[in-house]
């Protein structure tokens, strides 16, 4: 088993401190959600452990290895970003083993999720199946833990639970850190919540303190 230690985090820009003291733990075999509302954040959050931002204080490490800089993270952090990242002119097929190792690329090739999408190059291909190509390609990479930063973005309801067993099937080996604003789609398939609000970050037990956090409306 692995484990991914996040701690001592803060980030301010300018004079907003956006995050303070921050910790979050994952292990493999978990499904962690990220929640909060637009702009608290958590994509900087993701980006701090992934290490393309550097936070005002950090403390990050995987296993015994504390990770100092990206080529640290290689093998052990793989992260899904909102924006499209893949080149807008290569086939989708000829991606698969720049991200995957052979074992991996072997099984995307056979995926029916992904069997669509070889022979597509990514600019003929529209917002929901960019996602799924992006994020089946950073869920089948070779890191240790994954971090989904709005996976389920451009997805009908179909595919979405075709994702969600996609991303439970790779928590037999990974840990994996997810943030969506579908807050249902990520809690049906996590282990723990935390919630971002108020530049803090609190863990979670039950829908109840999502209302007294006002992530949620109060039941009535």
């Amino acid at each position: 088993m692995s484990r991914l230690h996040a701690d001592s985090i803060t980030k301010s820009f300018g004079a907003k401190q956006i995050l303070k003291d921050m910790y979050i733990g994952c292990e493999s075999g978990t499904v962690i959600a990220l929640l909060g509302r637009n702009g608290t954040g958590k994509s900087t959050l993701l980006k701090i452990i992934f290490g393309t931002v550097k936070g005002d204080s950090q403390y990050i490490r995987v296993d015994d290895k504390i990770l100092q800089n990206q080529m640290d993270r290689k093998g052990r952090i793989a992260y899904l970003p909102q924006y499209s990242f893949l080149p807008k002119g290569i086939k989708i097929k000829n991606l698969i083993p720049l991200f995957c190792n052979r074992e991996n690329t072997g099984k995307l090739l056979t995926l029916e999720l992904m069997k669509p999408l070889l022979n597509e190059i990514c600019r003929n291909l529209s917002g929901g199946e960019k996602r799924i190509a992006e994020a089946l390609l950073i869920l089948y990479s070779d890191s240790k833990f994954i971090l989904l930063d709005e996976p389920f973005s451009g997805l009908s309801p179909k595919l979405t639970v075709e994702m969600q067993s996609i991303i439970k099937e790779q928590t037999e080996h990974k840990g994996i850190i997810i943030s969506d604003h579908r807050f249902q789609d990520v809690l049906d398939i996590s282990d723990e919540v935390y919630l971002l609000s108020d530049s803090y970050l609190k863990q979670i037990k039950n829908l109840k303190e999502l209302e007294q956090h006002n992530y949620l409306p109060k039941s009535i």
